[in-house]
């Protein structure tokens, strides 16, 4: 099994703490973002881990052989040269990875500290192609992506959803930005990708192809409510990371 991982962003609400190195090399307890991935993908039997790189894409480059060696994945570099645009192009950059599943593949947002747990609730999922989401998100963030479900099922996908009428969802959750995709399911990725390469729509985030995938129903979901994960998108996030998820993560 492959997976994918999306680190080309320029992570500016980091300010000063990812000026000079990517964040996923940010390190709790001694290990980077980035190892922990490769950490845990390697125990859920993932044997080839794509990096889709952009800003300070040396630093990445740097620790590709050891983390190699380290723990037995082959890891191949995808670079996004267009990066400072919208994160659809980094989607674009792996097509050369996707185009070659030829069974499932995992699709992850790169600055996330989580349980190993989560990617086995992702992994034994039953539904082919499966996201996971969290109902315990943070009212008072401003960013989240949240996933209503109807009958078990995500139908939109988008920051800041409210219900209109006839709309009404039985739970909400936050996606967690880790996603399981069948082969059956990539060519709508794939073209939903490829329709976001020129004009205004270069600007797009690669949500905005997850969510177009959701609204065709091609997503079942997983819930990890109760599972400790943090993004880091901010200073604070660091510290929550440390201090709270940290000591609670099973097989860190």
């Amino acid at each position: 099994m492959h997976a994918i991982l999306y680190i080309a962003g320029r992570a500016h609400r980091l300010g000063a703490l990812a000026a000079a190195r990517n964040k996923v090399l940010l390190e709790f307890e001694g290990k980077s973002l980035l190892e922990r991935h490769v950490m845990l993908l390697r125990k859920m039997g993932v044997s080839k881990l794509y990096l889709v790189t952009g800003h300070l894409r040396e630093n990445i480059q740097d620790v590709m052989p050891v983390l190699a060696s380290r723990y037995g994945v082959q890891i191949e570099e995808l670079y996004n040269v267009d990066y400072s645009e919208g994160s659809a192009l980094s989607m674009h950059a792996s097509l050369t990875a996707l185009i070659n599943v030829s069974d499932q593949v995992l699709i992850m947002d790169g600055d996330v500290l989580y349980d190993v747990r989560m990617l086995q609730r992702l992994l034994d999922s039953p539904h082919r192609t499966a996201l996971l989401v969290d109902r315990d998100y943070s009212k008072v963030d401003d960013d989240p992506v949240l996933v209503p479900l109807r009958g078990g099922k995500p139908f939109e996908f988008v920051k800041k959803w409210k219900p209109e009428p006839g709309t009404q969802a039985e739970t909400v959750g936050e996606s967690v930005g880790f996603f399981k995709v069948h082969a059956t399911d990539l060519p709508a990725l794939i073209r939903e990708t490829c329709a976001r390469t020129t004009g205004l729509a270069r600007s797009d985030s690669y949500d905005e192809i997850l969510r177009a995938l959701v609204k065709q129903g091609l997503f079942g979901a997983e819930d990890i409510t109760g599972l400790p994960w943090t993004e880091i998108d901010f200073p604070h996030d660091i510290d929550y990371a440390a201090k709270v998820i940290l000591p609670a993560l099973q097989d860190a």
